[in-house]
């Protein structure tokens, strides 16, 4: 598939701004001193590998998390004082799968509209028009865990904007599945953008920083470096992102070796 991203909105006020964010537990420091903004309409990735601090960040950006240091404002809502207001702003899909496997499309669909604050009348609507959609007018009344994986997925998506939220959160949304399934998920993902939405990505995947606008790439912690997957390719004088992120991984990793050394 090749990549054809949307440009963000240039000149329009972040959607996200984080100022120092910090979170940790005990000694231990998962997201460390973390500063960016992100504008209207972005693809944003956050890449790094399984305890890179993605996901730690991604749950304070929901207020799902309670920073220990720093600030954050989310979809125009102040990450301390209005974390609820944020969590009825916002769309989230987790790594695992987060439908109800024992009920139906259909009853998925409504169930998921209310806990966003649609009636049920909206929810139906709604509901209607993302199964149109899809295509899944034959398996709307079939049982979420009787389908592909593949489908699961794209459900899940759907759900995730059914109230049409804005700012979407992904966390490691194709992890554990076959490359097919991860192209077909990542043609809706841009899709969705062009429609206007803002999208923050986190994976551990290196080939899908490319259909991003700007990538955070995340060692121990730490934002290593941040761009456009192009800028940073060039600046980092590598031929793709699975190069860049070993390179800065080593750096990072020799800059501590140093420093322990008496």
């Amino acid at each position: 598939m090749s990549v054809d991203r949307q440009n963000s909105v240039a000149g329009s006020d972040p959607v996200v701004q984080v100022r120092n964010l910090t979170k940790r537990f005990g000694h231990f420091t998962a997201v460390n001193n973390l500063s960016f903004e992100i504008a209207k309409g972005e693809i944003f990735g956050l890449l790094g590998a399984n305890g890179a601090g993605k996901t730690t960040l991604i749950k304070m950006l929901c207020g799902l998390s309670r920073p220990t240091a720093g600030m954050a404002n989310v979809a125009g809502y102040n990450l301390i004082t209005q974390p609820e207001m944020i969590k009825r702003r916002i769309g989230y899909m987790s790594q695992k799968f987060s439908l109800y496997e024992d009920l139906t499309v259909q009853e998925n669909i409504r169930f998921f509209g209310g806990i966003y604050g649609l009636s049920k009348r909206e929810a139906i609507d709604a509901g209607n028009i993302m199964i149109g959609r899809l295509g899944l007018e034959k398996m709307k009344n079939r049982l979420i865990g009787s389908l592909p994986l593949g489908w699961k997925q794209k459900i899940a998506f759907s759900v995730a904007i059914l109230h049409h939220p804005g700012l979407i959160f992904l966390d490691e949304p194709t992890s554990g599945v076959d490359p097919v399934t991860r192209r077909q998920f990542w043609e809706m993902i841009l899709e969705t953008a062009g429609r206007g939405y803002t999208i923050i990505v986190t994976t551990h995947y290196m080939d899908e920083a490319e259909y991003c606008n700007r990538v955070a790439v995340m060692v121990e912690g730490n934002i290593a470096a941040l761009d456009s997957p192009e800028n940073l390719q060039r600046h980092y004088h590598v031929a793709n992102m699975e190069d860049l992120f070993w390179k800065l991984t080593r750096e990072i990793n020799g800059s501590v070796t140093k420093s322990i050394q008496p």
